[in-house]
């Protein structure tokens, strides 16, 4: 019975280890879901919090944990990215400002060097005996006639200036480029016993008789005047634009005497003298002149001769652009007559200028400047021309016409576009003209009134 037992309890122990085994078989080979579930066939399992459910991995005791980092240190991260695009742009800002800055000193420090905004009015300067260069330079801002004095002694030491400025008397103006102004206060100054003259000089004078009335002004001998304003190379910017040769031209600088009222003082020297002339018609010729030069493709000489011409051929101002218009008519046209502007001022300036000043007889210098026999512009500025005959070769009126006269006694001047109605035009000036039957007159005589 006892061994009955024993028996019994032995095989319900191996049924409990059979059903313990069968039981850990169907756990391993079960489906389990996302979270690790059992799937049972059949069924549909739901978690409310499916999708913010996350399965935990197993830490080992023995590995360390990656440093979290909060919120706030990415915050305070991106604010020190902040802070240095902040200082970037402030620094870009700075480095704008003074870059135009610098730019608009350079640009005030440069028109005060070449005196570009200043008047030409002439203002007597002292320089008293051992003066230093910054105390002239703060004398010549005090007086306007510069603006930038640290600026004007820089340029005095570039230009080894400093112990060459002499004591006394100067005559300046705020036109003046600083390298003017050093060599006005490197040259004699005025006597304190000199006598100022005042010489004035018209539209159409010619260099001879500008040297006379320098010599009866006791301002400087006529012989030494001509040798030196010929003779140039003073630095001035209007000479760059000159030929270098001077060809057949009597007088190398005649038509460059600017006219105008002058301040000269007895027993001048005769290079300061030219420098006062050279110094005015330097500041009358502007960029927008030289610009319009290369627009007509003429050199300053070409429109200085002209000019000449037409200073002398015109009654008055208002017929400059008209007469200049017919002057580049035939320039333009040169078939139409032979390449000759045919003025009479320039025949008269062979006869009355040249060969009363010429040592020598040079017939191929007559030719050159008669326009009747040379062809286009004669060789050199028969006189001075001022700023409205100038500005009229430069900016001439668009007309077709090809002849002019002048009537001398009624100041009245005819144009024409042909021969025939140049000729008619003669004859109405002189009063032998007879009016055609059934015509109430020419164009030329109509357009000029």
């Amino acid at each position: 019975m006892a061994q009955n037992s024993e028996k019994e309890r032995s095989y319900r122990e191996l049924l409990k280890a059979a059903s313990e085994s069968a039981a850990n078989e169907l756990d391993e080979s079960a489906e389990v879901d996302v979270h690790g579930d059992p799937i049972i066939p059949g069924q549909t399992v739901h978690h409310a919090d499916e999708q913010h459910r996350r399965r935990s991995p197993q830490r080992d005791p023995n590995r360390r944990s990656a440093p979290q980092h909060s919120g706030k240190k990415k915050r305070k991260r991106k604010k020190h990215r902040s802070a240095r695009i902040y200082g970037v742009i402030i620094m870009l800002v700075l480095i704008f400002v003074i870059s135009i800055s610098l730019a608009i000193g350079i640009i005030e420090v440069g028109k005060d060097m070449l005196g570009l905004e200043g008047t030409e009015t002439l203002v007597v300067f002292n320089i008293p005996e051992g003066a230093t260069t910054a105390e002239i330079a703060e004398s010549l801002g005090e007086k306007g006639i510069i603006r930038i004095p640290k600026a004007f002694v820089y340029f005095s030491r570039l230009s080894k200036a400093d112990s060459g400025y002499i004591a006394g008397d100067h005559e300046v103006s705020s036109a003046m480029a600083y390298e003017e102004i050093i060599n006005e206060l490197s040259g004699n100054a005025i006597a304190e016993d000199q006598v100022a003259v005042d010489v004035m000089f018209p539209e159409g004078i010619t260099l001879a008789e500008a040297a006379k009335k320098l010599e009866e002004a006791n301002v400087c001998e006529a012989s030494k005047f001509l040798y030196y304003f010929n003779a140039g190379n003073l630095g001035y910017e209007f000479e760059k634009h000159l030929p270098q040769n001077a060809g057949l031209k009597f007088y190398r600088m005649e038509g460059y005497l600017f006219p105008d009222t002058y301040t000269f003082y007895e027993e001048m020297e005769p290079d300061a003298v030219c420098q006062k002339i050279y110094v005015n018609f330097d500041t009358k010729i502007t960029d927008e002149m030289y610009d319009r030069m290369d627009e007509l493709e003429v050199s300053l000489d070409d429109v200085i001769i002209l000019a000449s011409m037409v200073q002398l051929e015109a009654a008055d101002e208002e017929e400059m652009p008209k007469i200049a218009s017919v002057f580049w008519n035939r320039l333009h046209n040169p078939a139409e007559f032979g390449g000759k502007l045919q003025s009479d001022p320039t025949s008269k300036y062979v006869e009355n200028t040249i060969k009363k000043n010429d040592t020598l007889h040079n017939e191929q210098m007559y030719e050159a400047y008669d326009t009747y026999k040379c062809q286009g512009l004669p060789a050199g500025a028969i006189c001075n021309p001022g700023l409205a005959a100038i500005n009229a070769v430069l900016w001439p009126e668009d007309t077709g016409y090809y002849y002019f006269y002048a009537d001398v006694d009624t100041k009245r001047t005819y144009f024409a576009r042909t021969l025939d109605e140049h000729n008619d035009n003669i004859a109405r000036a002189n009063g032998t003209y007879v009016e055609p039957e059934g015509e109430e007159g020419e164009e030329g005589g109509e357009d000029a009134e």
